[in-house]
């Protein structure tokens, strides 16, 4: 059977600096992976390329549901398939909460409004902030906002998730509160690709965590594996870096 998301020979680079450097990797349906490395790594471009927010290099290959991901109608296909979390939450502070989950069911699946409240209403009890509807962006903590943006991905009813360091915006008392969503999430069966410094999350949550320096997949395996018996000095010396710090 195929991967779920097939990633082949994937480059990209930003002038003359190559921060991807030929990734292959496959990801299957329902598989939660943890994407951890160094600042500069090429973490974030990666997942960033899935779903095509970022251009890369000709000669590369990304699948989605065995869909290409490249401009045109297929890619308007992927995009209707993968939710993404960015790291700064991205919601319109001119729209209520409600409004902010309600808009791209309506624009993108002509969902009836209605309909489309029901949905945001439900999935705002979901992330646990029900009582949160009618109030702006600007009047919600950083947690709440965050919590906000993966309902927003979620009712485009997604097959993949995609998290690009979802909780490093956050005070450190409010990241309990996205993982514990994001949790809840990986146990529903939903493919996620997270990029993450949260190595407990990683432990608990992932399939398979990739350790990734210097635009290449250096380790990839079980979390205990690569977390706890990591076989590559980098990986080692990036883990110990964390772990102490």
């Amino acid at each position: 059977m195929s991967s779920f998301i097939s990633i082949r020979n994937l480059r990209k680079s930003y002038g003359a600096f190559e921060a991807l450097k030929g990734i292959n990797l496959d990801i299957d349906k329902g598989e939660v992976v943890c994407v951890i490395g160094p600042s500069g790594s090429g973490k974030s471009t990666l997942i960033r390329c899935i779903n095509r927010l970022e251009d890369f290099s000709a000669g590369s290959e990304i699948r989605v549901d065995n869909i290409p991901v490249k401009a045109g109608r297929s890619l308007a296909k992927v995009r209707a398939e993968v939710g993404m979390v960015f790291q700064n939450f991205n919601l319109f502070p001119h729209l209520s909460v409600r409004e902010n989950i309600m808009l791209a069911p309506r624009r993108v699946r002509g969902t009836p409004r209605a309909e489309a409240g029901v949905l945001a209403d439900r999935l705002l009890t979901r992330v646990g902030i029900a009582e949160q509807a009618d109030k702006y962006p600007s009047q919600l903590s950083g947690g709440q906002q965050q919590r906000v943006a993966i309902a927003r991905a979620l009712a485009m009813e997604p097959q993949v998730m995609l998290f690009d360091e979802p909780t490093s915006a956050l005070d450190p008392e409010m990241v309990g509160e996205v993982l514990d969503v994001m949790r809840d999430l990986a146990s529903t069966g939903v493919t996620m690709v997270v990029v993450t410094h949260e190595m407990g999350f990683a432990s608990q949550v992932a399939d398979r965590v990739i350790f990734m320096d210097g635009g290449e997949i250096i380790e990839t395996g079980s979390p205990q594996q690569v977390l706890s018996a990591p076989q590559e000095l980098r990986t080692q010396s990036f883990l110990s870096a964390v772990l102490n710090h």
